[in-house]
């Protein structure tokens, strides 16, 4: 016997949202961002390791990656010279892609120079290519990466005359995509039998214990008195 009573709250996933940044944004709008999300019940993560140049992404940050329902890309000037954030975009690409998942936030970058690989883009593959230690089929995996992302809708600083603005715009839009997940079912037993019933069922029948029981006990009262 299942119950299919839907429920806009419940959650499927680890996290509503993955944080994908540079360390320059880390201190200020993201940290504000992040805020921003948890005031309003957005499971967000947000990686709190400063990684050292050369380390490899961590199994545990692909894990977050595959358990959160959105990516917000926060895509700065020095975005791509981090190879940690281009392995950690071509995951989220892997994982989000053609999904509406993945969403992209153009900070003091042109979308076209992320898109072509130009400007501090252009500087940081440059970089890349200097270094002897990236095979040339992870670059072009980069430059995919960093194209694909780049043709994805998103929020380009430039269009809101302040980052308030922005971070309110950001927080609305992914609040009403987080509103918009399925239910989970919760699986009970009824009768001796596996049952499945959804979190707003056994919200909804915890309210009406509750309630007769006052009901029961005001009835008691008046009765004596």
């Amino acid at each position: 016997m299942v119950l299919s009573i839907p429920s806009v709250s419940a959650r499927q996933w680890t996290h509503d949202v993955f944080l994908s940044f540079r360390g320059e944004t880390r201190h200020g709008f993201v940290s504000h961002l992040y805020d921003e999300l948890e005031s309003k019940g957005i499971n967000t993560f947000m990686d709190a390791e400063e990684l050292e140049v050369g380390k490899a992404i961590s199994p545990n940050l692909l894990m977050a990656i595959e358990e959160s329902r959105f990516a917000i890309v926060v895509l700065s000037p020095k975005y791509a010279s981090s190879t940690w954030c281009l392995d950690e975009l071509t995951k989220i690409l892997q994982s989000m892609e053609g999904r509406d998942r993945i969403l992209p936030i153009f900070y003091d970058v042109d979308p076209s120079h992320v898109r072509h690989q130009l400007g501090t883009s252009a500087e940081a593959f440059a970089m890349h290519e200097e270094n002897s230690r990236e095979s040339k089929e992870k670059l072009d995996r980069w430059r995919l990466a960093l194209k694909n992302v780049a043709d994805l809708s998103g929020w380009d600083t430039t269009n809101f005359r302040s980052e308030r603005e922005l971070l309110k715009r950001i927080v609305k839009f992914v609040c009403n995509k987080v509103l918009q997940i399925p239910p989970r079912p919760i699986p009970i037993e009824f009768n001796g039998q596996p049952t499945e019933v959804f979190e707003s069922t056994t919200r909804a029948r915890d309210g009406l214990t509750k309630a007769l029981k006052h009901n029961k006990v005001q009835h008691e009262v008046s009765f004596f008195s």
